[in-house]
């Protein structure tokens, strides 16, 4: 009987530790965005289980993901000098005209 105790105990103390095991280290941001291939497939498995990869590995995928989308300054807005020309005006159709046209032609009356 004493054995049994001892093994339950062991058993529960094993399990009890294998739980509080330190969680898996997250792949940083620079490495995911070397590796385009694992960014991709981590990108996938948060978009079907967040919660197995967890928000710390999933917010690093959306960081990677963004600076190489923008690069890593962010977007780059340049705005419009003075000295640039103007837009092209918005496209209009050419007007219509009698000559543009073809008239039909007509068909023949056959000769006697």
């Amino acid at each position: 009987m004493r054995q049994l105790l001892i093994m339950i105990l062991a058993a529960v103390a094993a399990v009890l530790v294998a739980a509080c095991s330190k969680p898996a280290p997250i792949e940083s941001v620079e490495s995911l965005m070397a590796n385009p291939e694992r960014l991709k497939e981590l990108r996938a498995q948060c978009k079907v289980d967040h919660a197995k990869v967890g928000d710390a590995q999933c917010n690093a995928v959306a960081e990677a993901t963004r600076q190489r989308f923008f690069g890593s300054d962010g977007p780059k807005y340049t705005p419009p000098s003075s000295t640039t020309s103007p837009p092209p005006a918005a496209f209009s159709p050419p007007a219509a005209s009698a000559s543009a046209a073809p008239s039909p032609v007509p068909p023949s009356a056959p000769k006697d």
